[in-house]
């Protein structure tokens, strides 16, 4: 099994707002982003909650940042999240990822 370093970082999940448009959001027919996680800001804007705190953490974020993490609607995750260092499952950061990953002392992902 690969060894995915996001499941033994979260970083970008403690590091970044996150603001995406309102169809990520769950439906009564359509999986997505519960709207319970998320705060509106405009009528077709959303952000996930916990990503404005300071330090931002997203509430969809379980475990310890460098340890042992997971996000609990990874299926369901917003867009920026899924659009997110790309190639990080592969072992492959960008500088976004590089950025978050030094705010909590861990070192850039190989390239």
């Amino acid at each position: 099994m690969l060894d995915f370093a996001c499941l033994s970082c979260g970083a970008c999940c403690a590091a970044f707002r996150v603001d995406f448009h309102c169809s990520d959001l769950a439906t009564a027919t359509t999986p997505g982003v519960p709207v319970e996680l998320t705060v509106p800001l405009t009528a077709t804007l959303v952000r996930m909650r916990g990503t404005d705190d300071v330090p931002p953490r997203c509430a969809a974020l379980e475990g310890s940042v460098g340890g042992t993490v997971r996000c609990t609607i990874y299926k369901q995750r917003p867009g920026p999240c899924r659009d997110f260092a790309p190639y990080a499952p592969l072992g492959m950061g960008d500088d976004a990822c590089d950025s978050a990953r030094r705010r909590y002392g861990l070192p850039p992902l190989a390239l």
